[in-house]
């Protein structure tokens, strides 16, 4: 059965004192914290089918960037409808709707392999990803109902830092079952009769069936327990006046807006360097075999974990916002240097923005939705359709490879990106008050 937490905020955390989640509600806050697991798998899985795809579906880098393109944009088409579904049913009805959706698209894949039609892989991760944006627009906001509010941010972090554990493990599952190891020179492409280069690009788009139904498998099985599962239900004197606030509305409180800009960007620089980092190692060091390529993007994952873990502890100490400022600064001199330099040391410098990734999104969404109160579904729902970033930028970096600079000029992208997440957090330190209006 749910528990009402009444009133204006989370008034029930407030008489909690300091409490990280309330009594009772660990088991629902561990089963929560699992979706953000969850959708990283998603995610980052398509880091591994932009390789993929490549070679089942003879696409280029710019075709295979529409992978991130379509997946976001099923993110910015339904992050507002799962925020009314919210505000109608509650939090457990929009998260069972997302993981229904999730299920369903990664059932998909399977008819999508044996068609080999890209059409029908983008079909089945638009989707996917329309249950991922329930999943984020729900799970975001309802971490904060599980405890003290003055802890949300450290909270949050957290969460996420089981995003990263995902995100680390989705390369390394993809690097084991989605690539075959099998790869040919484009001479030897060449070479290959049309039944035999047939057959290979088949066997190749049959890779990604069952991973994706394991997948499916698993996210029908968290739904049952997230059914049966004890959770806060939300409930405040504001609703009925929070039934009649516009989006655009919301967009007046200008934390908001800052964090919906600054999310749009922070996603699109993540996106784009995780997508082509396979891509960039290889060009890097072109003796380097893809599957060994797709495990150094998982290790550079590993630091974003670890990025969320102690930076969940540093903000026992620092500021949120200041520490925001600081990661921001240090990636916009990493996308610098891999810009830059070449070899081993420019593919470092790019795994290593992974950790200083790691508080960003939950330290922005955390700052963008503060003192929102009733309006903070909706609020969540704004900055889930800011992930759209991620559907821009790395068809953008595709196109831009393109050039004589190829990935290393692309990377001017990102760099400008954490320089606009800088700016954010610049703003929430140096003007405390009018960031709180």
């Amino acid at each position: 059965m749910d528990r009402t937490i009444p009133g204006t905020a989370w008034p029930e955390a407030e008489k909690s004192g300091a409490r990280f989640i309330l009594p009772g509600f660990r088991l629902g806050f561990a089963l929560v914290t699992s979706l953000f697991f969850l959708w990283a798998i998603a995610n980052n899985f398509n880091d591994i089918l932009i390789r993929q795809f490549q070679k089942a579906l003879a696409l280029d880098r710019a075709e295979a960037g529409f992978i991130q393109f379509v997946f976001y944009l099923g993110y910015f088409i339904m992050a507002l409808p799962a925020g009314l579904v919210m505000r109608r049913f509650g939090y457990r009805a929009g998260i069972l709707a997302g993981l229904g959706l999730y299920a369903a698209g990664a059932l998909l894949f399977w008819p999508a392999a044996e068609l080999r039609a890209f059409p029908a892989f983008l079909a089945a991760l638009f989707v996917l990803a329309s249950g991922a944006a329930f999943l984020e627009t729900a799970a975001n906001p309802y971490i904060v109902a599980f405890g003290d509010p003055a802890r949300a941010s450290q909270r949050l972090n957290l969460a996420q830092a089981f995003n990263g554990v995902g995100a680390v493990l989705a390369p390394i599952l993809g690097g084991m079952f989605i690539f075959s190891g099998i790869e040919h020179r484009a001479d030897a492409l060449a070479a290959m009769s049309p039944a035999e280069l047939t057959a290979w690009r088949a066997s190749e788009a049959h890779m990604v069936q069952v991973p994706y139904l394991v997948l499916a498998l698993v996210v029908i099985a968290v739904g049952v327990a997230i059914a049966l599962v004890r959770l806060p239900r939300i409930a405040t004197d504001e609703d009925a006046q929070a039934g009649h606030v516009s989006p655009l509305a919301l967009l007046r409180h200008r934390p908001l807006l800052a964090a919906v800009i600054a999310q749009f960007f922070y996603v699109g620089a993540q996106v784009g360097i995780w997508s082509f980092f396979v891509d960039f190692t290889k060009d890097m060091l072109p003796a380097t075999p893809e599957k060994t390529a797709a495990y150094l993007l998982s290790g550079s994952l590993v630091l974003f974990t670890l990025g969320r873990f102690i930076g969940a502890a540093l903000m026992h100490r620092i500021p949120a916002q200041k520490l925001l400022l600081v990661f921001a600064i240090a990636n916009t001199v990493l996308c610098l240097v891999a810009a830059l330099a070449s070899g081993s040391v420019a593919v470092g410098a790019l795994a290593l923005t992974s950790f200083f990734m790691s508080i960003m999104f939950p330290t922005i969404f955390a700052l963008g939705i503060a003192d929102l109160g009733a309006r903070a579904a909706m609020a969540a729902s704004l900055i889930i359709m800011a992930i759209i970033g991620g559907a821009i930028l790395p068809p953008l970096m595709g196109l831009i490879s393109r050039a004589e600079g190829g990935l290393q000029l692309a990377l001017g992208l990102p760099l400008l990106c954490f320089v606009v997440v800088a700016l954010f957090a610049w703003r929430h330190v140096a003007h405390p008050s009018t960031s709180q209006e």
